[in-house]
């Protein structure tokens, strides 16, 4: 037989496009050519194929050897098609099986010794291949490399087979007993949630740490603002221990957007992911791009936390790029040849000086910026960001005698569990966490009782608040009555609501 056919993923995105690897051996000049589209990696495949088969002991065939990659319009990228490509030059020249060859899909690098190197996207394309599978497509096995069993196993009842050499797979073909077979990967049972900073060690700021309950329970956006040192870093990074708990559905997405990097450690599974870029960031490394479109910060914080720190000092047509994604949950890449669509449906978490010099409205330290550069200050924040943020705080600064007296806070597990149970009612009410609310749900959902009403348009005609401002209001003032236990929206939820959008400009 001259004509291999074998099954491999491609990445796309998020997508994983399943690829048709096809040899065919000729008669003709020797010659090892790669057609369907491929990129640098790809190319160089053909020298790692040749050292990896002939260390391994097997024949390279010195005939005219065509790849094609299938289907040609499709960029085909990095070295995960050196295993699927030598298995099927093995095949094509009869030096292994090739009747199960279409039970399976394959994906590895290729070292020169034919030892399988880890790759990048193994979960996202396993997640592909099961998705498929249950859609009515043809359920297949993968093969890949051991290093990245783990993160592929974690998708629920796929077949996985990890091989540590191309001669363990070529063996696992020519078997004739089952234990010379390779053996079925299982998603490793220890795979816990790892534990986060706990709220008991924030003495103090209880206004601070009521705003993030609430904003936890309803999948508020948060803007804290105050001077240094009055632990705002600190209340931030104990934030994501509030969260509800991860779904299996949703800790999958995540971890396959992880996979899509440098890959995914299986002791985060489940962990609501906390990203923290500095503030020199680019644009392109806060929603992702490059010539082969890769995710950014806001797609890596994709159902977990995206914390900026020192906002105004992000430059301000980067923090612009955030306005889509906070609306949408998602952010579409567009190159001249390709797009690509990725995830980003995470809490913002940001945080702020009040001033350039920081102390302004401190107790102690005197603030020395001039009120038109405290306005230059706050106005690197736009007014269309700035009215995306549901709840903008201010974290006052405690004297050192009063914090020196205050006791031990609450511990994250108390609050995570009332944050659970406001959360479940929101599920139970609308199957989703009241920041996702549109208008018509929101009016279903969301009407407050007439006092509050009357109070929440006062505020909006005073302090000259937009109408999504309005709504997010209401959409707080419900995660408020929720946690409260309490079946409509009254004038006190409506009152600690309005509190909760006026620590900046009032607009």
């Amino acid at each position: 037989m001259s004509l291999a056919v074998l099954k491999s993923r491609a990445l796309a995105g998020m997508q994983a496009p399943e690829v048709t690897v096809e040899v065919h051996l000729a008669n003709g000049l020797p010659s090892f050519t790669i057609v369907g589209l491929p990129e640098t990696e790809v190319k160089e495949s053909k020298d790692r194929v040749r050292a990896a088969l002939q260390n391994a002991r097997f024949e390279f065939p010195a005939r005219r050897i065509t790849v094609n990659l299938a289907p040609a319009d499709l960029p085909k990228e990095s070295g995960r098609f050196d295993l699927p490509i030598a298995l099927g030059i093995l095949a094509a020249s009869g030096q292994m099986p090739a009747e199960e060859l279409d039970k399976y899909e394959f994906a590895g690098e290729l070292s020169l010794s034919g030892e399988l190197r880890p790759i990048r996207g193994a979960l996202a394309m396993t997640y592909a291949m099961h998705r498929a599978g249950d859609a009515g497509g043809k359920e297949r096995a993968f093969i890949l490399p051991r290093a990245n069993a783990d993160e592929a196993a974690l998708v629920r009842d796929a077949t996985i087979f990890p091989a540590d050499s191309l001669l363990q797979v070529c063996a696992h073909f020519a078997a004739s007993d089952s234990e010379a077979r390779l053996a079925r990967h299982q998603a490793r049972a220890d795979a816990t949630r790892p534990a986060y900073p706990d709220f008991a060690e924030v003495k103090g700021q209880a206004q601070a740490k009521r705003a993030l309950e609430v904003a936890a329970a309803g999948g508020h956006s948060v803007l804290m603002v105050g001077p240094p040192g009055t632990g705002k870093s600190m209340l931030a990074a104990r934030f994501p221990g509030i969260l509800p708990p991860m779904t299996d559905e949703e800790a999958l997405e995540s971890a396959a957007v992880h996979s899509l990097t440098s890959g995914f450690t299986i002791s985060k599974w489940k962990a609501r992911p906390f990203r923290s870029p500095h503030h020199t960031a680019s644009g392109v490394a806060l929603v992702g791009g490059g010539g082969t479109p890769r995710p950014g910060e806001i797609s890596l914080a994709h159902r977990g936390v995206l914390f900026l720190d020192e906002l105004p000092e992000f430059d301000r047509k980067v923090l612009e790029v955030l306005r889509e994604p906070l609306e949408s949950g998602h952010i579409t890449i567009s190159r001249a040849a390709r797009q690509a669509d990725f995830p980003a449906r995470f809490q913002l978490v940001a945080a702020m000086n009040p001033c350039p010099c920081g102390y302004l409205g401190h107790h102690a330290n005197r603030c020395r910026c001039t009120p038109d550069g405290v306005a230059r200050y706050q106005d690197k924040i736009s007014g269309p960001l700035l009215d995306r943020i549901d709840m903008q705080i201010q974290v006052g600064a405690l004297p050192h005698d009063d914090l020196l007296k205050q006791a031990d806070g609450e511990p994250s597990s108390a609050i995570a569990d009332r944050v659970q149970q406001a959360f479940e009612r929101q599920l139970r009410r609308q199957g989703k966490a009241n920041h996702g609310l549109s208008t018509g749900e929101i009016d279903a959902h969301c009407k407050p009782e007439d006092a509050g009403e009357q109070l929440l348009r006062n505020a909006m005609s005073r302090l000259n608040w937009s109408a999504r401002a309005y709504h997010r209001v209401l959409k707080v003032a419900r995660t408020i009555a929720d946690l409260a236990g309490a079946a409509t929206i009254g004038h006190a939820h409506i009152a600690e609501a309005i509190q909760y959008r006026r620590a900046l400009r009032e607009h």
